[in-house]
């Protein structure tokens, strides 16, 4: 990229994450219970139509729509290895400050663990939300760095 289209476009700060769920109330509650993210505001627009809900923790956004009608989550998108045999987002990914601790709590609160594995020696797990979605968790990668012992 050109140094001037990047001053074109300015500063880029994530925003949110756009998932697409069949229970908008279930989803709503998976967030909050499981992450503890927090509806910041509920809308909906009749040019879809859709019923969304933003919900938030910290600085960071998901967008979560439910849409009558829409096509159920194919299963092969529901693995993370399958997944990636499809073109398209595949996850959404959170760093936490230690994965294996992170995965315990979620699996004592019901998560739907998805796939734990180490790569290059850096735990990283992938949760199911509540509607199939996958979440990938892993440890900073400044983690993987630091000298073991």
């Amino acid at each position: 990229m050109t140094e001037s289209l990047t001053c074109a476009i300015g500063r880029l700060r994530p925003h949110h994450f756009g998932i697409s769920v069949p229970d908008l109330d279930q989803a709503l509650s998976w967030y909050e219970r499981m992450l503890g993210f927090s509806v910041e505001q509920r809308l909906f627009i009749d040019k879809i139509p859709a019923h969304i809900a933003f919900v938030k923790r910290g600085d960071f956004r998901i967008e979560i729509f439910q849409v009558e009608g829409a096509a159920a989550l194919p299963p092969e998108r529901r693995e993370p290895n399958l997944d990636l045999k499809t073109h398209g987002n595949k996850h959404l990914c959170f760093e936490v400050p230690d994965v294996p601790a992170a995965m315990t709590a979620l699996r004592a609160a019901g998560a739907d663990i998805a796939l734990e594995v180490s790569i290059d020696g850096n735990p990283t797990a992938f949760v199911r939300d509540c509607a199939g979605n996958l979440l990938e968790f892993l440890q900073p990668f400044e983690a993987r760095r630091a000298p073991q012992g």
